[in-house]
């Protein structure tokens, strides 16, 4: 049995992280400004805070004005929400990012949609949900995740999209329906499994294309995979690995890897496949806010 060729999503990401800095470097030349990415974090989390470490510094990388804001579990709705009109309000910030989970007393739909739709970077203020819905490109804001899954399977599979059977398991609002939006966009046929899916398996091994989003370790069985299809791993899982010693984990996917890699063409690792590309679709967001705030432009899209 062939192995799938290995999508190398550190790779990828780098070479837009690239692209990414050089058409900064040319709007800095053309308009005087930098893309400016402000992140807001409240509380502690220590997932949370290696995500913000890792964009504020990407972002630095990438010739950005960058601004992090560390808040107390403590801080108020309302000053949060005070700090997020403020940052509405400062011509120097393109994009705005707070980084969920927010603490339970803290309302998170309220400061989601007090972003102004045009900063919102994340793409999950209720307007940036309905273009990309309504498969307004040029006006939108992708989800992070979901965008960085395309440039993957654009990467993998050319123009070869049309036509093809894709299956999303996973229907978040993060991850599931806007994957299945950008998929539609590419005129494949798109099927939104999860938990409650008749026969999922049956349902799985007829896609030509496959994308895991559904947040259980190795769900998704090898035998599933249809021989040559593609897989886009979006799921990260902590589990224990006591054969690294005691109290040691490990990440995996949503996907049995393992198993799948023998049946799949092409196939994404966890760590090191989506992962990367979120960070990277995150400047490119920010980027591309910034061009349209100063009037001008998109350049040519990643997708």
């Amino acid at each position: 049995m062939s192995q799938a060729r290995i999508i190398d999503g550190k790779a990828i990401a780098a070479s837009v992280r690239d692209e990414i800095a050089s058409r900064a470097a040319a709007l800095l030349a053309e308009s005087g400004a930098r893309p400016g990415l402000a992140v807001i974090l409240v509380g502690e989390d220590p997932a949370s805070q290696v995500y913000v470490r890792n964009k504020d510094a990407t972002a630095e990388a990438c010739g950005f004005h960058s601004v992090k804001h560390t808040l107390p579990e403590s801080t108020s709705e309302a000053d949060l929400l005070n700090l997020v009109e403020t940052l509405n309000n400062d011509a120097a910030i393109h994009g705005i990012l707070v980084q969920l989970p927010l603490p339970g007393h803290i309302d998170e739909s309220k400061v989601l949609r007090l972003i102004k739709p045009e900063k919102d970077v994340d793409g999950f203020h209720p307007v940036n949900v309905g273009l990309l819905n309504a498969g307004e490109m040029k006006s939108a804001l992708v989800p992070c995740t979901p965008a960085g899954s395309m440039v993957l399977l654009k990467r993998t599979l050319g123009d070869k999209l049309s036509g093809q059977n894709a299956v999303v398991i996973g229907r978040s609002n993060i991850v599931g329906k806007p994957m299945a939006s950008l998929l539609l966009q590419e005129s494949c046929t798109v099927t939104i499994a999860h938990s409650r899916t008749r026969d999922l398996p049956s349902v799985v091994r007829a896609a030509d294309i496959v994308v895991a989003a559904v947040g259980r370790p190795e769900m998704v069985k090898g035998d599933w995979i249809k021989p040559g299809a593609t897989v886009i791993d979006v799921g990260i899982n902590r589990i224990p690995a006591p054969e690294r010693g005691e109290g040691k984990s490990r990440l995996v996917g949503d996907v049995a890897f393992d198993e799948a890699v023998g049946h799949a063409g092409a196939i994404t690792p966890v760590p090191g496949g989506v992962g990367p590309m979120t960070i990277a679709m995150l400047m490119a967001n920010t980027l591309t806010a910034a061009r349209r705030q100063l009037g001008l432009k998109d350049e040519a899209p990643l997708f």
